[in-house]
């Protein structure tokens, strides 16, 4: 008869997520456990909460090894805004300062007249 029992390899023995297990059998024909990483998300925009592109999905141990090129994108905001909300953010800002030239303009006719 072939005793299917197995135990955990690590110290934590309780069911949690970081705890996570799969039963394999080695060539040698054990059933072994092995712990499964757990599953990584996309990261996402601030603004518009949609997934951003150019970025890995990673653990953020793994993503702290990687080097500052592969983390963002060489853009303004890049690796925490998409594209389309810098480009609304940025033209925002451009009218703003437009309709505060344009108030500066009415107030110094005003003051000719």
């Amino acid at each position: 008869m072939v005793l299917n029992r197995v135990t955990y390899r690590r110290r934590l023995s309780y069911n949690t997520k970081s705890n996570k297990t799969t039963l394999n059998k080695t060539p040698g024909g054990k059933l072994v456990m092995l712990h499964s990483t757990k599953k990584t998300q996309l990261s996402k925009c601030g603004d518009c909460k949609s997934e951003l592109r150019g970025i890995p999905a990673m653990r953020p141990t793994k993503m702290a090894n990687l080097s500052k090129s592969v983390k963002t994108v060489p853009r303004t905001y890049g690796g925490t805004k998409c594209g389309c909300c810098v480009r609304n953010r940025i033209v925002r800002a451009f009218l703003i300062e437009e309709q505060k030239i344009v108030a500066k303009v009415l107030k110094a006719q005003a003051a000719k007249k």
